[in-house]
């Protein structure tokens, strides 16, 4: 994973003096350094093996049984999220992006209850996907985990499912800071097709997890331990397709058109409180 973010600030004109052709003030990101990178990316592997472990354990062993696997999973996670969030916050949070971070953070937190998840209404994964965009990929990810562990304190969703969501939400932060450039109406464009496509695979990452928990054994859609990967993976779709594809499609929906009504002035604003903070800024 690599980052292009500049942490050096560029000091604004005096007043009245107009700024050289070409040097625009751009707010600031948090700069992942190569330590933060490797944190980041240990933690992925580690949560790309929590979220499949259906299709990873063998017969007989003790995570092939559908209860455990998510709580073992559950106990490691925060674990590892606290290595990112130390890793991160060491290499690029200084005091003002804090009180930002929380700031958004709270926001968030308030925004989910609003939604809910009926009918795959989510709230808050649209906030994710441009605080990301504006401030980088080491702030959403950060964003993304304090967010939904904020949201669980407020309405009680702690349980075992809170460390996948946190890594979840943070993956779509991060996600939201790794986009290519754009400008105008094309970057809106490509915020709102990045936030379907996020709002589809977070969905399928947290049904996957879960599955052969909630499903329970013997029946068509039931996960079986060292069974082919294909066969579990076409059980897994059917499972997918006729329990939660109408809340993993509502959720990416909602994501898109929140960020197609909003996206221009949430944007605006949050690029004007980076400047206004003396943030560094980024190209």
């Amino acid at each position: 994973m690599t980052t292009t973010h500049r942490t050096s600030a560029t000091t604004p004109a005096p007043p009245g003096v107009q700024e050289p052709p070409g040097r625009r003030r751009r707010p600031a990101v948090v700069a992942l350094r190569p330590r933060s990178v490797l944190a980041v990316a240990l933690v992925s592997v580690a949560g790309l093996a929590a979220f499949g472990w259906p299709l990873l354990v063998s017969p007989g062993s003790a995570l092939s049984q559908g209860d455990t696997a998510p709580l073992v999973f559950a106990l490691l996670l925060p674990m590892l999220l606290g290595i990112v969030l130390v890793e991160v916050s060491d290499g690029g949070l200084d005091v003002k992006a804090v009180a930002l971070l929380g700031v958004l953070a709270a926001v968030g937190a308030a925004l989910r209850p609003l939604g809910a998840g009926t009918a795959g209404l989510e709230t808050v994964f649209f906030l994710l996907v441009l605080a990301g965009r504006v401030f980088g990929a080491g702030f959403g990810f950060v964003l993304g985990a304090t967010t939904l562990f904020g949201s669980a304190l407020i309405t009680g969703g702690v349980g075992p499912w809170l460390p996948f969501q946190m890594l979840g939400a943070a993956w779509v932060g991060l996600g939201a800071g790794l986009l290519p450039r754009a400008r105008g109406r094309a970057e809106i464009a490509l915020l709102a097709g990045y936030g379907v496509l996020a709002g589809l695979g977070y969905g399928v990452a947290l049904d996957l997890a879960f599955w052969p928990f909630t499903t329970g054994l013997g029946t068509g859609v039931s996960f079986v331990a060292g069974a082919p990967v294909v066969d579990n993976l076409h059980r897994f779709a059917v499972y997918a397709a006729s329990t939660s594809l109408g809340w993993d499609v509502g959720r990416a929906v909602t994501n898109a058109v929140l960020i197609v009504l909003t996206g221009h002035a949430v944007l605006g604003t949050l690029r004007r409180a980076a400047r206004r903070a003396s943030f560094a800024e980024t190209e």
